[in-house]
């Protein structure tokens, strides 16, 4: 695990540009046993564990193609580009060596080690013990989402919660379950929630509503929908809006960022310090031929654009267009400059569509049918289409799962959404049966949690492979 401890040795420590977004620019390396003195250069260290979700690992590519390509929303149409580094996903043929599941694992874990230096540091800091707080609670969260994106990717990670200043003493430990890893999220999150303000002194930056909605999702994902709900409905008292219908093509527009229905996004912008601050995913993720160096990598699938029934046109070309060779494309990231590698869409973690169907499901699964139709039709209402009224916990979980579908394609979420539901075999194989192309695709239960990347299984063979790898 030498790739993991990399940042014990030396941190890119990283400052905010802007009173108004968090910016995340690098400044320089420095040795971390010197650093930490003050209340400056503690923000700097916190800075850099939000600047470690704009990673290639982390928001800038895995999260959105690892939870959109192994699904039924999006496909690879270059499989060949990257050294078929996206397409083994598309056909379930990952292999350890992949160099997007090796940098997830390592990205994940140098944003980690940054949470644990700070949590370790800041209390010998001097500085505003209210401001002391928030930023405590913003770095355990950040620790809480890397943890909670590693283990639904992965199954049993490492669990290191402490500043690492001696890497041999993790070498031989294994992996930790990942029900321990879970409560730790859990506690984790509970903490940040009492921490955070409800309202944020930056744009970018954790608030409490944060928190709240992403321990929601952790506790659905354990089918702990009556413990998670609670939470929802407090996100959903906090202020935050669903877009007008008229404003539904604005929610993803880089002119309006940070706006009333985004509960958390990663932050990204474009010709900011050299082209650091910007995003690859628009290059990666659009067509081949549609922009200069597109990769045709997690593009939406025929399907996904084809269940926008016509009376749900409006809300489809909002969130997909489609090109003259009747390729889909996302419009959730675009183009801001003719840099295109260096896109300024934020990649968009939590929102409040995404916790109203989250709410709906939890009524679902209490068979209180009434509230989980009220849930369900804000997120219908809001796209112009009509409104249900149904009447058994079959038929509510299943439109609530094809609403989260449409409504959230491409932001991440499917992939994950049919693993936690337990139909990704039976969707997946039925996917491959009914697609052109998919004729040698095969779907197996190994295949619902990812790879160990062999990189750290050669430096640390205590981390065993999981099964069927």
């Amino acid at each position: 695990m030498k790739k993991l401890y990399i940042p014990l040795l030396a941190i890119v420590l990283l400052q905010s540009c802007s009173s108004d977004v968090l910016n995340t620019a690098p400044e320089s390396i420095k040795q971390t046993a010197l650093f930490y003195q003050n209340q400056a250069q503690l923000e700097q260290g916190v800075n850099s564990v939000y600047a470690s979700l704009q990673y290639n690992g982390q928001y800038q590519l895995a999260m959105l193609a690892i939870g959109e390509i192994p699904s039924d929303n999006t496909f690879d149409e270059v499989p060949a580009n990257d050294s078929f580094t996206y397409g083994e996903f598309d056909f379930f043929t990952i292999q350890p060596n992949n160099s997007l599941i090796s940098s997830t694992w390592k990205d994940n874990y140098i944003g980690i080690q940054q949470a644990n230096i700070v949590l370790n540091r800041i209390g010998a800091v001097s500085m505003d013990q209210t401001l002391k707080n928030y930023r405590t609670g913003e770095v355990k969260f950040l620790r809480a989402l890397m943890y909670f994106n590693l283990v639904r990717i992965f199954g049993d990670v490492p669990l290191a919660t402490k500043e690492t200043v001696d890497v041999n003493e993790y070498f031989g430990q294994g992996r930790t379950s990942s029900e321990t890893v879970y409560n730790f999220i859990e506690t984790e999150l509970k903490d940040a929630i009492n921490l955070l303000p409800v309202k944020a002194d930056q744009n970018g930056r954790v608030t409490k509503g944060a928190a709240l909605g992403i321990l929601g999702k952790v506790l659905v994902t354990r089918n702990k929908f009556s413990e998670a709900l609670p939470y929802f409905k407090q996100v959903e008292s906090l202020g935050y809006q669903l877009l007008e219908p008229t404003d539904i093509s604005k929610i993803f527009d880089p002119a309006n960022k940070n706006n009333a229905e985004i509960i958390f996004d990663v932050q990204f912008a474009s010709g900011l310090n050299g082209n650091t601050e910007g995003s690859q995913a628009y290059q990666m993720f659009s067509p081949s031929g549609f922009v200069p160096g597109a990769k045709g990598h997690n593009l939406p699938t025929k399907e996904i654009y084809s269940l926008f029934g016509s009376d749900d046109k409006k809300r489809r070309d909002a969130y997909l267009g489609i090109t003259t060779n009747n390729v889909p494309y996302t419009r959730k990231l675009v183009k801001t400059s003719a840099a295109v590698a260096d896109g300024g869409s934020n990649v968009v973690v939590l929102r409040l569509a995404d916790v109203y169907l989250l709410m709906a499901e939890c009524y679902a699964q209490a068979n209180d049918f009434l509230n989980a139709n009220l849930y369900l039709n804000k997120i219908k209402t809001r796209a112009g289409i009509s409104n249900v009224n149904l009447t058994t916990q079959t038929a509510l979980l299943d439109e609530i799962a094809l609403e989260r579908r449409k409504e959230l394609v491409g932001e991440g979420h499917r992939w994950f959404d049919l693993v936690r539901t337990g139909k990704a075999i039976s969707v997946m194989t039925n996917y491959f049966q009914n697609t052109p192309g998919y004729s040698t695709a095969t779907i197996k239960s190994h295949n619902l949690i990812m790879p160990v990347p062999q990189d750290q299984i050669n430096t640390d063979p205590a981390i065993k492979q999981n099964p069927g790898y």
